[in-house]
């Protein structure tokens, strides 16, 4: 019989099992049972199974996150065995099986307290009352206008739900963080302080003029914008810019510059160049944007910690990992 104990309660009727406090006891001494609770209890929808998707979902999975739904109906290829470690390298279990199906059987493995399990559709096409099942939305392989859309649904539920989207390119990683508006509270010496952070959408983000942005801004955040809206004009997905796009890349960075009086240098060719060189993720690196991106989700879930605000941004030439607000005024 699984006996229930009473931690870390907060009077919803929902404890934490004797089973899982055996197999979380190292993570409750950690943040404590409360937090133990809310983790188990959660539930999590990821779109989009790249190598850094992977890696979050293991961190979290391993973390005993209550459930995690999948999304991805592309069939898996050989280019992506080389990032996404959940794809078994046995090509004979592929036979009509989707991407989010082959890493779904992969992660039961790792936590049989968790369950992982699969929905099929696009981005797009979830509406309003479908997202309200989760606390949790993790987007990625999909498109400018899909982020902002999905953003969008998120906040028109009646309970806030953390939006984060993540890209990774070569050995480059962003990640985009919206928790609406956000209460917690952090022990500041002897006392306990209450803090409220006001996070933008994906789309008032973007609408943030980059003369406004200061000088040292990221140059990663230019560059991701252009091959965003290269992608989006051309009616491309996510990652299927190539070398053979660069002088179409260039152009539309020109034009863009001068829209928001920036001067191109802020956007190295370089760093274009090498963004569309290699579309396929470096497993470093998606082990680090990974990481940071299940270490923030658990953050908010569980409410210990200061979250980002709200993009972060790694690249591996100079392994510096760069945190930015970019809000409206």
């Amino acid at each position: 019989m699984m006996r229930r104990l009473r931690l870390g309660m907060d009077g919803d009727g929902e404890e934490l099992t004797a089973q899982e406090t055996a197999l979380y006891d190292r993570q409750i001494r950690v943040w404590g049972a409360d937090a133990q609770r809310r983790l188990s209890k959660s539930h999590v929808l990821v779109y989009g199974m790249k190598g850094t998707v992977a890696e979050f979902c293991k961190n979290i999975v391993l973390a005993g996150v209550g459930s995690l739904t999948l999304v991805d109906d592309r069939a898996a290829t050989e280019e992506m065995l080389s990032s996404n470690f959940l794809i078994p390298p046995d090509e004979n279990v592929y036979s009509g099986k989707t991407l989010a199906e082959l890493c779904c059987n992969s992660l039961k493995d790792f936590n049989p307290m968790v369950h992982v399990s699969v929905e099929k559709g696009d981005l797009s096409s979830f509406d309003v009352e479908f997202l309200s099942k989760f606390d949790v939305v993790v987007v990625s392989c999909c498109t400018l206008s899909a982020k902002k859309l999905a953003n969008g649904k998120c906040r028109k539920l009646s309970k806030r739900v953390a939006f984060y989207a993540v890209d990774c390119r070569d050995s480059c990683g962003e990640i985009f963080v919206d928790l609406q508006d956000y209460k917690y509270s952090k022990k500041k010496q002897d006392e306990t302080v209450e803090c409220d952070l006001k996070y933008p959408s994906f789309e008032d983000a973007l609408s943030v003029p980059w003369r406004a942005l200061h000088r040292r801004m990221s140059k990663l955040y230019y560059a991701m914008r252009v091959i965003e809206k290269f992608e989006e004009a051309e009616g491309r997905s996510t990652g299927e810019v190539s070398i053979a796009d660069f002088s179409g890349l260039l152009k539309l960075k020109k034009e863009i510059c001068t829209a928001q009086s920036l001067n191109e240098s802020q956007v190295p060719d370089s760093l274009l160049k090498r963004l569309v060189t290699n579309a396929t993720e470096f497993p470093p690196v998606c082990a680090i944007i990974g990481g940071i991106l299940g270490q923030e989700v658990i953050k908010a879930i569980s409410g210990k910690g200061d979250p980002l605000k709200n993009f972060f941004f790694f690249d591996a030439f100079d392994g510096k990992g760069i945190i930015e607000d970019i809000s409206p005024k």
